[in-house]
């Protein structure tokens, strides 16, 4: 893996420390990955991040997290936030979900936004690590009530690289956004298992 990884502009959310960077730079390593791309500078933001296929891709993802010293939130479902793991969770980024209020899953995220000024918030479309004929479009209704861009992000095993995409432009159309988007992330990069793309 080569040492050299995105500069982190003014605005990007930080955390962690110089011994949390050397152990994502460690775990990226180890595995052989890198990262391409800039980081944008936003204070807030949707990472909508695929192809979603293994459960590796959540340890790849912590790793550059960790090494690049970002600040990214991901939900998980507020059962899985019992001890020891929900410090951890925390930790880390998670962010309870309530699954159980699923018809005001949007404004409980848009709600997250409001009370911090700095959130990047990392979401896979496609919701399941099976094979998906559409991506939901959650993460774009979210983006658009809480007035944030949609980043995109992508695990490129074919390279082992975790590329930062691009700022996508999205419309009011969520639909067509999702499927558009979902093209160019299948089209371009190869998760672990490609036939679940």
């Amino acid at each position: 893996m080569s040492d050299s990884l995105p500069s982190l502009p003014p605005a990007v959310p930080r955390h962690g420390n110089r011994l949390s960077r050397w152990f994502g730079r460690r775990i990226l390593a180890l595995m052989g990955w890198r990262v391409e791309g800039d980081l944008p500078d936003e204070p807030q933001l949707i990472i909508a991040v695929g192809p979603h296929t293994s459960n590796w891709d959540f340890v790849i993802a912590m790793g550059v997290i960790l090494a690049l010293g970002v600040r990214v939130n991901y939900l998980m479902k507020r059962e899985a936030f019992f001890w020891p793991f929900a410090g951890l969770f925390r930790m880390l980024g998670g962010i309870p979900l309530d699954r159980r209020r699923t018809a005001d899953t949007v404004p409980q995220i848009v709600e997250h936004y409001r009370r911090n000024s700095a959130l990047w918030l990392a979401i896979t479309p496609e919701g399941t690590r099976a094979k998906v004929a559409y991506w939901k479009t959650g993460f774009l209704r979210i983006a658009a009530d809480a007035g944030v861009p949609v980043l995109i992000a992508a695990w490129d095993y074919s390279r082992r690289t975790f590329v930062l995409d691009r700022i996508w432009p999205v419309t009011n159309d969520h639909v067509a956004d999702a499927e558009a988007i979902r093209c160019h992330v299948c089209s371009v990069y190869r998760g672990r298992y490609p036939a679940l793309q």
